[in-house]
């Protein structure tokens, strides 16, 4: 089934057009990795598909899906890396939805809190300080965090940059498990472009426009493919 229809959008930034006719289709269940040169409107579509950006042309559809279901996990910065709470309160935030109005958070959004933990294997973790966690296991908070918004739909912004390879197989192996498991659909912007493609079953190559879009097997037998990925320098 349809989850996401894209068609014909266009994203115009600063006066010019950051993205220009681009089209694709993704149905339940599929895993997305978006690739792309810098300044190629990766994360302008990521903010068009969240509804932060709108559309100067074309249309983003979503199927049984409402916007405020899609869990996000952004880019980390330095300063939300040190930031002073504790792991439950840090997931917490990801349930300000599910909680409504109500000034506390009832217990059946912690319980909600508690068992996305648990899906991304840091439950042990709840009562620890955000700020002094690794890398990795900071990665699994915030994952937990936008699990709280959704069941179907997860968007990724780079989540395994600055991550040791140790922890970034970990997280991989993670968002593989919450895909093919769990059955949610993943949408991944990386830089690691070798590893997203051994772990996507479809890419989606921009620059402005499209590129290629298909399954990850086709890519790398594509012209367009071979080129991107024989270049291991690059600043994508």
């Amino acid at each position: 089934m349809s989850l996401l229809k894209v068609e014909d959008l266009t994203v115009q930034y600063d006066g010019s057009e950051a993205l220009s006719g681009l089209s694709f289709t993704l149905e339940q269940g599929d895993y997305l990795c978006i690739v792309g040169e810098n300044g190629s409107g990766k994360s302008t579509l990521i903010k068009a598909l969240l509804g932060l950006k709108k559309p100067d042309g074309g249309s983003i559809t979503y199927q049984g899906l409402a916007q405020s279901q899609i869990g996000y996990m952004p880019q980390q910065t330095d300063i939300q890396r040190d930031f002073p709470a504790s792991v439950m309160e840090v997931v917490l935030t990801g349930c300000l939805k599910a909680n409504g109005r109500r000034p506390f958070f009832s217990a059946k959004t912690k319980k909600l809190a508690l068992e996305n933990l648990e899906k991304t294997g840091a439950a042990q973790l709840a009562k620890k300080c955000y700020g002094e966690l690794s890398g990795g296991q900071q990665q699994r908070v915030l994952m937990a965090r936008a699990l709280c918004s959704t069941e179907k739909l997860l968007i990724l912004d780079e989540p395994v940059a600055n991550l040791d390879p140790k922890a970034t197989d970990e997280l991989y192996a993670l968002i593989d498990e919450l895909n093919k498991k769990h059955g949610i659909t993943v949408i991944m912007v990386s830089h690691d472009i070798r590893c997203a493609a051994m772990q996507a079953g479809k890419i989606l190559h921009i620059d402005k426009t499209l590129v290629f879009f298909g399954t990850t097997n086709d890519y790398i037998n594509s012209p367009e493919g071979r080129r991107f990925l024989s270049h291991s320098h690059h600043d994508i």
